[in-house]
């Protein structure tokens, strides 16, 4: 079965493809490696299942369609859409470019997935939920976004991209999946992209204070990678008649603080955090209602005492790796 896989070479992307390329699936990336990396994809490549393209899903249709029979002549019978700077320094930095992969990407992507007559996969975030004034936050729930503020490019991209994917489903007869991701984090992570885990694991590794931005008193519920591509590739074949949005993540909630403390455990260094100033429209709460997806049998499995110390293994190796 050939699958594309847009975003292949970032953090989320390239945990998929191997999860593909270990079943025996042909993959196709696409990548502009604008937050990816190409080594992510060692092992994926090596296999000899999967096929890197260095392009932008921003392309019409018929462009992504050749670059795609270039690597494989197969049917294309699965897209998985993960193309996106995902961490706050990442579309901050790229906001113009967060807008257009989300919106005319993924229109794009769409009409690729009506051509080809595949199944269409759209990650989504915990984000289209803004700064919630409702908790835990079900599916339903509309959010509370501020589509000006400097988070908008990411938020509102999201937000367009769901309504593309459900506009064609119901007008066109689009076979999607939509999942919606709660702070996914583990190996590959990129050490600079100012993103919680990261970066409290780089400051405990140099010794440094913890960084904490505002308060601590915020939450977040951390879902490890390889929980959160379990649960995508479990939905992505789940009959699903009507499309409905999920939620992918962990519901164990835990402060900021609490969050900087289980690290300083797993790297046996002393607690002693930095309080910086709050980012600018930072979430105070976020927790996933996962009823809807434990109805379907999607849940999390590993915890976050457990997750720390799988990514703290990676973070040694990898500094080895290069030394």
């Amino acid at each position: 079965m050939l699958h594309l896989v847009t975003g292949g070479a970032g953090f989320l992307g390239s945990h998929l493809v191997d999860a593909l390329v270990d079943d025996g699936h042909t993959v196709v990336i696409v990548d502009n490696l604008s937050s990816g990396h190409v080594r992510n994809l060692e092992h994926a490549i090596s296999s000899g299942r999967a096929t890197f393209i260095y392009g932008d899903v921003v392309a019409p249709p018929s462009e992504l369609a050749g670059l795609i029979r270039k690597a494989s002549k197969a049917p294309l019978e699965r897209i998985f859409h993960l193309a996106s700077p995902a961490s706050p320094k990442a579309y901050g930095e790229h906001p113009w470019e967060t807008l257009e992969v989300n919106g005319l990407g993924t229109m794009s992507l769409i009409e690729l997935a009506l051509a080809e007559g595949a199944r269409f996969f759209f990650a989504s975030t915990s984000e289209i939920y803004g700064d919630p004034l409702v908790h835990p936050q079900p599916e339903g729930y509309f959010g509370n976004v501020d589509p000006i503020g400097p988070r908008s490019c990411y938020d509102e991209g999201k937000r367009f991209g769901e309504a593309a994917v459900a506009t064609a489903v119901r007008a066109r007869g689009l076979d999607a999946r939509v999942a919606r991701f709660f702070n996914c984090y583990g190996p590959r992570m990129d050490e600079a992209d100012g993103r919680l885990i990261p970066e409290l694991f780089h400051a405990a590794q140099n010794g440094r204070p913890l960084p904490i931005h505002g308060t601590g008193k915020q939450t977040r519920s951390l879902t490890y990678v390889a929980d959160a591509v379990s649960m995508l590739r479990r939905l992505m074949e789940m009959p699903q008649p009507e499309l409905q949005p999920i939620n992918i993540g962990s519901d164990e909630e835990r402060t900021v603080e609490d969050v900087a403390r289980a690290v300083a455990r797993v790297t046996g260094t002393a607690f002693a955090a930095e309080y910086l100033p709050a980012r600018p429209g930072d979430p105070q709460v976020r927790r996933p209602d996962l009823t809807l997806a434990r109805a379907h049998g999607l849940a999390p499995a590993t915890t976050l005492d457990d997750g720390l110390r799988r990514t703290l293994r990676w973070l040694v190796e990898e500094r080895l790796a290069f030394a």
